[in-house]
């Protein structure tokens, strides 16, 4: 995962794609034209923007404070979560201020606002029936994804909820109970991002579908910007800044790709500025940006779960679970997700990159590919969600139920997850 704190850029955490083949530079004056990569160069992963300790503000997301022991270490850890403590019972709604930023890069407009409607009527914000799915990722060996595989049972207990909803309360066994964390999107006006030529390019996959290339150095530095300058920005408000199909690269080469979105937190300049972590009760904005991903941009076989909303329910999900990126766990390091190496962060979303499974109904972009391929299938595709009890080596876990066997579960998909390191804790590095 790369991680980026504020003022400095430290490590990496997104939806990474290696991308190795580079096309030839275009003539002066002329668009250039889509770097073209091979699926096997694409990787998946996200990274997290900013940080902040414990905070004793409610200047701030609305958020409760925790202890879990880990019995594996002896450790107790404390965790930020938001929303209220699950043992009340209670429902908490935060605003989500949608924020589309239309990108121009490389001669080409990628328009967060064509996206918003889409968002709107994914799982995200719209309530969802969570007994069952239609579909799942499918594997063959426990390592590598084979497009999908047919569902089953998911998570009892959800009948009408929204997905980070759902997988809060199913994390916690609190489904069926008066405990909820609901999103209220309020939609703004788009904002347009112009990328120079030094900081940004197209690359293409072997579908045809194109995408914007961004820096992430200099993308992050946009979105603190407008976090620091939008009139309407709410230290208890999330922002969500909405992109269509921009992909972000590491360091100088535009290959070094993609990550697809980032959550964090920082001060609110101008309100009380001084530390970055909410020490002396200043005001403390957490935010995230996603990008919505054009069917077929991701090898159907290899990650098929990887096209609409998936990085958006991969955001929402670790900035429930970890708001303020300070909530530490003993290392672990997952097959799934090489690219993150040795972490202790307590990412929900970054083990299960790419795992994930269908829901909900989406018309928006379903026809075939610019070469013919027909990835779309009419849903969303939302991202499994490893739980706490997962990171705290908790046997048995203390989240709901598995679907087969005895016990709780350790992500959202439970027995759907096809991996066998996601039916027991995490292991060490």
């Amino acid at each position: 995962m790369t991680r980026l704190i504020v003022r400095r850029l430290t490590v990496l955490a997104g939806v990474i794609v290696a991308l190795p083949f580079l096309a030839s530079t275009a003539g002066a004056g002329t668009p250039p034209a889509p770097v073209t990569v091979p699926d096997s160069a694409i990787h998946a992963s996200d990274i997290t923007v900013g940080g902040a300790k414990v905070l004793p503000t409610t200047k701030t997301v609305a958020h409760w404070f925790g202890t879990a022991l880990n019995p594996h270490n002896g450790v107790t850890y404390g965790f930020n979560m938001v929303g209220a403590d699950p043992a009340l019972e209670q429902s908490t709604t935060i605003t989500a201020d949608i924020v589309p930023v239309n990108v121009v890069v490389g001669g080409q407009t990628f328009r967060g606002s064509d996206v918003v409607q889409p968002t709107l009527d994914s799982p995200v914000f719209t309530s969802n029936d969570y007994t069952s799915t239609p579909f799942v990722t499918n594997s063959t060996d426990g390592q590598t994804n084979n497009g999908f595989t047919t569902g089953g049972t998911l998570s009892s207990g959800n009948t009408s909820n929204q997905l980070e909803d759902a997988t809060m309360r199913s994390q916690f066994n609190k489904q069926g109970t008066g405990y909820h964390v609901l999103l209220h999107p309020i939609v703004h006006d788009p904002v347009t991002i112009v990328v120079p030529s030094g900081k940004g390019t197209l690359i293409q996959t072997g579908r045809g579908v194109v995408a914007g290339d961004v820096n992430v150095t200099w993308w992050a530095s946009q979105i603190q910007n407008l976090d620091n300058t939008l009139g309407f920005n709410d230290p208890t408000h999330l922002p969500v800044y909405l992109t269509n199909n921009v992909m972000l690269f590491i360091g100088t080469d535009p290959t070094n790709c993609c990550v697809i979105g980032f959550h964090g937190a920082s001060e609110v300049v101008g309100q009380g500025t001084g530390s970055g972590h909410g020490n002396g009760n200043q005001p403390v904005q957490t935010f995230g940006w996603a990008s919505y991903v054009t069917p077929g941009f991701f090898s159907p076989v290899t990650a098929w779960a990887l096209q609409d909303i998936h990085p958006l329910s991969h955001e929402i999900a670790e900035w429930g679970d970890d708001p303020f990126v300070n909530n530490t766990v003993e290392p672990w390091l997952t097959p799934t997700a090489p690219q993150y190496g040795c972490t202790d962060v307590m990412e929900t979303g970054d083990p299960v990159v790419g795992i994930g499974f269908a829901k909900g109904t989406n018309t928006f972009e379903q026809g075939p590919t610019p070469n013919g391929t027909q990835v779309a299938d009419g849903y969303y595709h939302p991202e499994d969600e490893v739980f706490m009890p997962w990171f705290m080596r908790l046997n048995p876990s203390t989240s709901q139920a598995v679907q087969t066997g005895t016990g709780g579960r350790y992500t959202l998909m439970g027995s759907l997850n096809p991996y066998p390191g996601f039916k027991m804790p995490a292991t060490g590095c």
